[in-house]
């Protein structure tokens, strides 16, 4: 299996040598904007559990430098204009360098598209001697067998969420513990390999290199989801402009992953035509007076609609708020029944905790935490990024969830497949689940 995964472990060394040189940047690439955040590290190499250190891995930081700008050539997620794009990501990152007062060579990005898909594997091997080493680590995962899920795709993350030895379950980490059986159950991610390609491309041609890849729902849970919640069960629904994404947390680890092609785009253009307004115009009416949760008072409140023959002033049309509202419900209803339907299928019911935390700029559209609790029958609540040093109060609220939560990834990573050796000569335990079945087999 190891051979599957090397571009993984060099950008996993792209990292280390980033983080030996103190700074990196993270880069959240929107279909309507690309947030840009530089990270200085601070020296220091002890890990939180005692463990031998694993170079920066583990170091505090703060924010030094943060900027945005409107994305171009993204479209649901993927690049679909190379050089837009390429001039977008350069304004975002030398501007963020400008702040910063530092130069970067490494960048650690999320991305929106990619149609996303989990699986779960599990492996089990007898442990050498009596004491679980981290050989015994590597050869257990390369147990798991990959599925063959097309050269079409790329995987983005192999990581361990389970292991069990001689019958205990809910292992985070076995190394050093006594026993003679090893099972382990593994969450693979896979994206479209032509998505994931022309961001390396990209991040090239800008004379950047890539130190970590993730889809932006991932980074958004890891920083808007609170630690009970990781811990118990819960969903982060990242509502973007172009896609909306779903990871589901349960034992501080991502289990699942999916994302829906809608987003605050559609909703932007269903008002542009149903309204026979610009873009620009129908963006604006959407940020100031849009809403889900029409009242009495709504029917009262009169919303002026530019004319887009005259620009006097004259001959302009009004609109009630209930009427807007009347055109953004049906299309977040939509996006809300499709994630509903991504939930149901992931066995999401199983999990102990079942909370929604919806992140992402369109996630600010008022009411929408009720209409979303009305639609996938659960808690809901509006998910802001936790605080990190140094942040500005403008990248504080719900669309800067991914790029606040690739911080906190570069930061203390995961452990996944790649970081340790693991044999290229064992055949596959040829157990591939579907993803969240163990939680109800096992936990």
């Amino acid at each position: 299996m190891s051979h599957v995964f090397e571009a993984q472990r060099a950008m996993r060394q792209r990292r280390e040598a980033a983080l030996r040189r103190g700074v990196v940047a993270v880069l959240d690439i929107g279909t309507t904007k690309i947030a840009c955040l530089v990270l200085q590290f601070a020296p220091g190499t002890d890990t939180d559990d005692g463990a031998a250190p694993r170079g920066l891995t583990h170091g505090a930081f703060r924010v030094i430098g943060a900027a945005t700008t409107r994305s171009r050539g993204v479209r649901c997620g993927e690049i679909v204009a190379m050089e837009e794009t390429e001039r977008a990501i350069r304004t975002a990152v030398q501007a963020a360098q400008k702040m910063a007062g530092v130069r970067v060579d490494h960048v650690i990005a999320s991305f929106g598209g990619g149609a996303p898909r989990s699986y779960g594997l599990s492996g089990d091997i007898r442990v050498e001697n009596g004491e679980v080493s981290e050989p015994d680590v590597g050869h257990v995962l390369a147990a798991c067998d990959v599925p063959d899920y097309g050269m079409d795709r790329e995987a983005l993350h192999a990581l361990p969420v389970n292991f069990t030895l001689d019958g205990r379950t809910g292992l985070i980490d076995p190394r050093g513990q006594i026993g003679n059986r090893l099972s382990v159950d593994m969450h693979l991610l896979t994206a479209d390999a032509a998505p994931v390609h022309n961001i390396l491309h990209c991040f090239r041609r800008c004379d950047l290199e890539l130190a970590g890849l993730t889809v932006s729902s991932y980074a958004a849970g890891i920083a808007a989801l609170v630690e009970d919640e990781q811990e118990l069960g819960a969903a982060c629904i990242d509502l973007g402009g172009g896609t909306s994404g779903l990871s589901i947390f349960a034992k501080r680890h991502m289990i699942y992953a999916d994302s829906v092609p809608l987003g605050g785009h559609h909703v932007t253009s269903d008002i542009c035509q149903g309204l026979h307004i610009p873009m620009a115009a129908a963006e604006r009416i959407k940020t100031i007076h849009g809403g889900v949760m029409a009242t009495g008072v709504d029917d009262r409140d009169l919303i002026e609609i530019p004319n887009p023959v005259q620009d006097n002033g004259q001959d302009r049309r009004q609109i009630t708020r209930s009427e807007l509202i009347g055109v953004i419900r049906p299309r977040m209803e939509e996006i809300l029944e499709e994630i509903r339907d991504r939930l149901d299928a992931s066995g999401f019911a199983y999990l102990q905790g079942q909370r929604v935390v919806l992140t992402g700029a369109t996630a600010q559209i008022p009411g929408l935490d009720q209409l979303a609790a009305r639609v996938l029958g659960r808690q809901v609540r509006i998910g802001k990024p936790l605080r990190v040093q140094g942040l500005p109060q403008a990248a504080t609220g719900p669309g800067f969830a991914a790029a606040v939560g690739l911080a906190l990834h570069a930061s203390h990573p995961q452990d996944e497949c790649w970081d340790f050796e693991m044999p290229s000569d064992r055949v596959g335990a040829k157990r591939v689940r579907r993803a969240l079945r163990w939680f109800r087999e096992n936990w």
